[in-house]
């Protein structure tokens, strides 16, 4: 039998602009490891959807999460939304660790594959980044959802768009 008992969850975050402000400050892999490093704020949706960093390496960077039930959607699985929110933090954060002083990046187009249920009984799950091409305009990035032993989750592929600073001159 199911028990039908309300839960409840709360959390806190730091104003998402400060950091952005400084982010183009900074070099990606900087501003990224400051993050890690407590020294600037994660986004909110850090602490909304429970994401944490794993790794952070130039060129790739890894999110991991537990599966909740605050992650479940009406059919009793991880609602695919909060699966496509990390493997697309962990490709933009992939794009982000190349990224020079003073450039920013947004993403394009999104293609994701789930190719297995998650649930709480799947455990620790990471997603890793990792660059396909990057190009003066565009990049393309991918990322894998997978547990502890290997299995694939999930498969996504996403194009985004660097966006330079614009110079006074």
């Amino acid at each position: 039998m199911v028990e039908d008992t309300k839960r409840e969850r709360t959390f806190s975050w730091d104003n998402p602009l400060t950091g952005a402000t400084k982010a183009m400050q900074m070099t990606g892999l900087e501003y990224l490891h400051a993050m890690k490093d407590g020294s600037k704020p994660f986004p909110p949706l850090m602490h909304t959807l429970d994401f944490n960093v794993g790794s952070i390496d130039k060129g790739s960077v890894t999110f991991t999460f537990k599966p909740q039930e605050f992650h479940y959607n009406p059919i009793g699985t991880v609602h695919g939304g909060v699966i496509t929110a990390i493997l697309d933090s962990a490709m933009g954060c992939t794009l982000h660790s190349l990224l020079p002083t003073g450039t920013a990046y947004t993403t394009l187009e999104l293609k994701v594959n789930f190719l297995k249920a998650v649930t709480i009984q799947s455990g620790q799950l990471k997603a890793t980044g990792k660059v396909i091409h990057t190009g003066n305009r565009t990049a393309l990035i991918e990322a894998q959802l997978t547990d502890g032993i290997g299995t694939v989750y999930a498969h996504a592929v996403s194009t985004c768009l660097i966006i330079t600073a614009k110079t006074e001159g």
